[in-house]
């Protein structure tokens, strides 16, 4: 069979067995693919096969799969990507590329950063467009076909979120410039390639999408998940308030955040900090303020070193990425906590670490040293309430922004209190304004420290960045920067180069840079 292009390949057959719903992600044809989603019972196995892909390894290169297990790895990325994520040292090299900015370069490699996420996500969307395109023909009960296709609208918004965040500038200012292509339905090896549709256009799908998701994943009778795994009503809004967010339509996204917080309840310290690891709601989803995760059992796990917590915990057998490469808090970020803080908890002042001055972090633990299992945890309640308060702020808002971060706060600090106003943002995020958006973004930087992308929100905000020794950062992470341009919101230094095996196989995309062609700039492009 000839080669596909990326973007083109398809869902097979799924192999069930008691342990295992992975996907076998070898081509096929859009009849036999339609066929297996012609009733609920064989359209949840591929849903399943689908939400594995998430903390898998080996379906998005052809090799360096240490740094390449699904959505946590992404997120990886994107924090080293910033400035308060610090590897101490390049250990074995796991995410090197990332934090010193090289992987641009690597755009013509099948094992590289830029094939690796692109490959990832345009796979789940080519397995959902199957599922999407027998809503009308699904058998089964309606609430289960709504449920089944909720999601599937759900992932593909998540999925081309994504991408856009990966290989286009932010939303709001580049609305008309070249994004990523779009496909909706599903595809064939007869399917030819599209061309890149502007960050509008893909917006205004994310958006259709997830508002599609939000109301079949609401007309399910129960509202419920079966499983922490599924996205069900709550996590499709958290997509939508994050969206929002990039989107700035904020009165959206306080709706769909606090929406998104039904059920749950703030992590207090029993939930967050557990000494030696053991069950957290960071390796653990069954705590009440975990809204999604993957729930890992021993038989499901191929190879516990490739995962996130390989790469965080500096304890246990299978941490040895963790003890290779210490994980640090950027120093100035952990000095602006309380001193009452138990966050302060999550970084270590011990003096069996006494070459890491103190911020190595303990946050992310394995749950189970024996065997290295640990769940994976992709979204905590304490987001939507940082995005409640955000969203409440840039609406002037500002007594009840207050009282939303409060929520959080209160939870934290008990000497905690918060008088500030306003929305000013310093063109660096080290020029510090005082302002009341600020704190509430410095609190969203402490608390989800190594769990959302740090890079994501430094877009958004537009504001740029730069990395000292005094905030922790060694030597080679700062010289690495040298060159670019991460100061100025406006660079491309953030915007990964597609991946040359997308022109090679979509004849449709030009492999000039732009503007004259669909490459993105090798360099900071300004």
């Amino acid at each position: 069979m000839k080669k596909l292009t990326l973007i083109l390949i398809l869902l097979s057959s799924l192999i069930l067995t008691s342990c295992e719903d992975r996907l076998d992600t070898n081509p096929t044809d859009a009849v036999s693919g339609n066929s297996m989603m012609d009733n609920t019972e064989n359209a949840i196995i591929s849903l399943n096969g689908i939400y594995r892909m998430m903390f898998e390894w080996g379906y998005s290169t052809s090799g360096n799969y240490g740094h390449s297990f699904g959505v946590q790895s992404y997120t990886m990325a994107a924090n080293l990507m910033g400035e308060d994520l610090v590897i101490a040292e390049s250990g074995d090299g796991w995410f090197w590329t990332d934090y010193v900015y090289t992987v641009k370069r690597s755009y013509t490699s099948s094992i590289a950063r830029s094939y690796d996420i692109w490959t990832y996500f345009y796979r789940v969307i080519a397995n959902v467009n199957y599922i999407i395109a027998a809503k009308e023909t699904m058998q089964g009960e309606s609430t289960e076909v709504s449920y089944i296709i909720g999601q599937a609208y759900a992932l593909r918004a998540y999925s081309y979120f994504y991408l856009a965040q990966y290989f286009s500038r932010t939303f709001k200012g580049h609305e008309n410039e070249k994004c990523v292509p779009i496909y909706t339905e599903p595809t064939s090896s007869a399917t030819k390639g599209n061309a890149r549709a502007t960050v509008n256009d893909v917006y205004t799908l994310i958006r259709a999408d997830i508002d599609t998701a939000v109301v079949r994943l609401t007309n399910v009778s129960t509202r419920k998940r079966t499983n922490e795994t599924h996205i069900d009503y709550r996590v499709a809004n958290a997509f939508k308030a994050d969206i929002c967010l990039v989107t700035n339509e904020w009165e959206e996204a306080e709706k769909a955040a606090k929406i998104a917080q039904t059920d749950f309840s703030v992590g207090e310290e029993d939930d967050i900090i557990v000494p030696g690891g053991e069950s957290s709601s960071f390796n653990d989803v069954g705590h009440k303020n975990v809204m999604w995760g993957n729930i890992i059992i021993n038989d499901q796990v191929r190879d516990h070193y490739r995962q996130f917590m390989a790469h965080m915990d500096t304890e246990g057998e299978y941490g040895y990425y963790g003890k290779n490469a210490h994980k640090q808090i950027n120093k100035l970020l952990y000095n602006k906590l309380g001193a009452n803080d138990i966050r302060r908890a999550w970084w270590v002042l011990d003096e069996k670490y006494p070459n890491k001055e103190g911020y190595l972090q303990v946050k992310f633990k394995y749950r189970d040293y024996q065997n290295g299992i640990t769940d994976r945890v992709y979204l905590r309640m304490e987001q939507m309430i940082l995005v409640e308060a955000e969203a409440l702020c840039r609406q002037g808002k500002d007594s009840e922004a207050r009282a939303a971060l409060m929520k959080l706060m209160s939870k934290r600090d008990t000497s905690y209190s918060v008088n500030k106003t306003g929305t000013a943002l310093g063109t660096l995020t080290t020029n510090e304004t005082g302002s009341l958006l600020e704190e509430i973004i410095i609190q969203r930087r402490i608390e989800l420290w190594g769990e959302h992308g740090r890079i994501y929100d430094i877009k958004r905000l537009k504001q740029g960045f730069i990395r000292t020794e005094t905030m922790g950062h060694p030597t080679e992470a700062i010289t690495a920067l040298n060159n670019l341009k991460v100061d100025n919101p406006e660079t491309y230094d953030w915007v990964l180069t597609i991946p040359q095996y997308e022109f090679d196989n979509n004849k449709i995309l030009s492999p000039n840079e732009i503007p004259s062609g669909d490459q993105n700039p090798f360099g900071s492009g300004i």
